[in-house]
């Protein structure tokens, strides 16, 4: 498992929200086209991330989870639908 795909997860496991979730949540607060520094906040100040998960799914939810899956995934792959879903 890649170090960023553990981020993804401790982050659930912290707020009970699954990456995917993170990325529907960004949409809806119409943070899918904000600078990373605007998500890390909201993430931050909203979910009471540290500031390394917090980063990761900035990453995830700014770059695309495809960029982010072609750089860090295992093989290409990043889980998204949870850890229970694995």
């Amino acid at each position: 498992m890649s170090g960023f795909q553990t981020y993804l997860d401790n982050a659930e496991r912290q707020t009970g929200i699954t990456p995917r979730r993170f990325l529907e949540l960004a949409t809806e607060k119409g943070l899918d086209g904000a600078k990373a520094a605007d998500v890390i906040t909201w993430l931050k100040t909203d979910h009471d991330l540290g500031h390394g998960h917090a980063a990761n799914l900035a990453q995830l939810i700014t770059k695309s989870p495809d960029f982010v899956a072609e750089k860090y995934g295992d093989n290409g792959v990043l889980h998204l639908d949870g850890i229970s879903a694995r």
